[in-house]
């Protein structure tokens, strides 16, 4: 596994985490993607890095200020008391590809509202700033196009996706009350669609399929006639949004949407990976699961006048700093596994 990120996915920094909130964070994650490229900002940014995840992770940078670095194993279903003293929690718990999460919806339903719980109850007896990664899935499959944040959702809570749907909402809604009665900077952020190098060969989610799929020279699957839409946004654009939103001097409870505001077809993202691989591949239609949204695009207004964020990498661009690693991958089990 490389001991860096890309050059031209390093984040510019002028930004910094204020002094007060530098002392030390905690991170709890199971979704990929956004753990390896964030971690190396808070590498150079913060004192000391507790680092909480469920199993223990094959992958952490190897650098001088390694030292830094606190691995607890825990999982945050249960209530969690770490010697340490932390002023910003970051929660990214949950696995985020529907093959995953409904590999045991349980568990990922406990996930999002116990593990939740425990990180604001972790906040509140820290009087530290807890920043929640929610998920454009709380608008469901939506009857308002593009998503703002006060739009309330249009979700089924009893289908296939409904233990992610629904955890996520509820973890929502625990973050409000936990605001409310005991006035935690709490902080909430709604992702769209992330992708990019460190994701795992069988994450499941639609640009790794394609990808993965075009470089073996196996046929792209698209789930229904392909009309349906998805904004993807590049990882290292959403890190720059939620350093931005963590570093802001004064508490805001957002929520706030953190995406790319393109859209495509599946038909276009699937033309799209097989040009830029050079593959041959050929597309293969399947029926459509239950649930699927339809369209999925987020409305940025707030994010651009809050946080002055908007993404800077387009789909073609991202696509392209992306094919070298999963190609890469198909060669190594180790990075084929991502950073799970």
């Amino acid at each position: 596994m490389p001991d860096t990120v890309n050059e031209g996915d390093r984040i510019p920094w002028p930004l910094q985490i204020p002094k007060k909130q530098s002392l030390s964070l905690v991170v709890r994650v199971l979704s990929a993607v956004t753990f390896v490229h964030a971690i190396f900002w808070m590498v150079g940014t913060s004192s000391a890095l507790t680092i909480c995840e469920r199993a223990r992770l094959k992958i952490l940078p190897r650098q001088k200020n390694q030292a830094k670095f606190q691995f607890v194993e825990h999982d945050i279903i249960n209530p969690i008391k770490p010697a340490a003293k932390f002023n910003l929690i970051l929660n990214f718990a949950c696995p985020a590809s529907p093959v995953h999460y409904q590999a045991d919806p349980i568990f990922t339903a406990k996930t999002s509202f116990l593990g939740t719980m425990n990180l604001l109850d972790l906040a509140r007896s820290h009087s530290a700033t807890l920043l929640h990664a929610s998920t454009s899935e709380v608008y469901g499959d939506p009857l308002q196009h593009p998503q703002p944040e006060s739009y309330w959702g249009n979700v089924n809570t009893i289908g296939p996706r409904s233990c992610y749907d629904e955890g996520k909402r509820v973890a929502e809604t625990l973050c409000y009350d936990y605001k409310n009665l005991f006035k935690l900077d709490v902080r909430m952020i709604r992702i769209f669609n992330t992708y990019g190098p460190q994701m795992a060969l069988n994450d499941g989610r639609v640009v790794c399929n394609f990808i993965a799929q075009a470089l073996r020279g196996e046929a792209l699957t698209i789930y229904g006639d392909g009309s349906q839409t998805r904004s993807f946004c590049y990882v290292s654009d959403l890190v720059e949004g939620i350093v931005k939103y963590a570093a802001l001097p004064s508490p805001w409870f957002g929520p706030v949407n953190l995406g790319n505001d393109g859209e495509f077809t599946m038909i276009e993202l699937a033309r799209e990976v097989l040009a830029l691989t050079g593959s041959k591949s050929t597309i293969e239609y399947r029926p459509l699961p239950p649930d699927d949204p339809r369209t999925r695009r987020p409305d940025l207004t707030l994010a651009r006048s809050k946080l002055g964020w908007g993404p800077a990498v387009p789909l073609r661009e991202g696509l392209s700093r992306s094919i070298p690693y999963f190609r890469d991958a198909l060669n190594d089990p180790q990075l084929a596994r991502g950073i799970h």
